[in-house]
């Protein structure tokens, strides 16, 4: 199967569609899919049609049961190698950690070691109340490499992060929500549908201002309330005098769609 058959991609209006196809694998992750993957958010970053993505898994079983080690062979290079020659990166399967415009994961099964990394990358997640989540590298005497303890850390308490990565669990999507890893749970048939309306309401939006407020939003976890609220203005300031801040309030007060162009 190529990496085309191995990730669909589909662009339907302002939202580019990627399934994760490999469902008799769980769509877990072989080279192939890890190319078109990288390609995918290149893609997606150059092409100024597309103001939001949407990435999920093919069936019901899974969104993605990490990396293939079936199919996956150990690397011709030593990590020395790799990383000391920044070539690390560019292995990398998730959304790039500058990737400014917004990615949906709508989590349809089974999200763990790096499909749980995946999902976590990605700006707003859904996912099938069927939906299992987990970092299990552990059990294989590995560890989470796409960003997977730094985003958890980030995202709940420390010490629900260390239960999870230390004892490797898969947790439901009950616990998911609880602990605000997602934002709403769905039927799994209603999963994309869900998915594809919120990606809607974010296409509708000036694009600028969209990737302005994911920007302030993600520096505010790394920044003093000053600095935020410093870097806030800086982002306001830069949007003021664009065409499409003037063309939201022109529209507001004739009553009318605007009409965004991302500049």
């Amino acid at each position: 199967m190529s990496g085309e058959d191995d990730l669909k991609v589909e662009q339907l209006g302002a939202t580019l569609v990627l399934t994760m196809n490999r469902p008799e694998a769980m769509n877990a992750i072989d080279p192939s899919m890890a190319a078109a993957l990288r390609s995918a958010w290149q893609q997606a970053a150059g092409d100024d049609a597309i103001r939001v993505v949407v990435l999920t898994g093919a069936g019901e079983r899974a969104f993605c049961a990490g990396a293939d080690l079936k199919r996956t062979p150990p690397p011709p290079r030593s990590f020395a190698q790799t990383h000391l020659n920044r070539e690390v990166t560019v292995t990398a399967v998730t959304p790039p950690a500058d990737f400014v415009k917004p990615v949906i994961a709508a989590v349809n099964g089974i999200a763990v070691g790096g499909g749980f990394e995946l999902a976590l990358a990605t700006d707003i997640q859904i996912a099938a109340t069927s939906a299992r989540f987990g970092l299990t590298e552990a059990r294989i005497g590995s560890l989470p490499g796409a960003g997977g303890t730094q985003r958890l850390a980030r995202r709940v308490p420390i010490g629900i992060a260390q239960r999870w990565l230390l004892t490797g669990e898969i947790f439901d999507a009950d616990t998911a929500l609880r602990f605000g890893l997602v934002s709403e749970l769905v039927d799994s048939k209603e999963l994309v549908v869900r998915a594809l309306e919120i990606a809607g309401l974010i296409a509708a939006n000036a694009p600028l201002a969209v990737r302005a407020g994911k920007r302030a939003l993600y520096a505010a976890q790394d920044q003093t309330l000053a600095q935020g609220l410093e870097y806030e203005q800086l982002l306001w300031g830069a949007l003021r005098d664009t065409h499409d801040r003037l063309e939201g309030r022109a529209a507001f007060a004739e009553k009318r769609p605007p009409q965004y162009r991302g500049r």
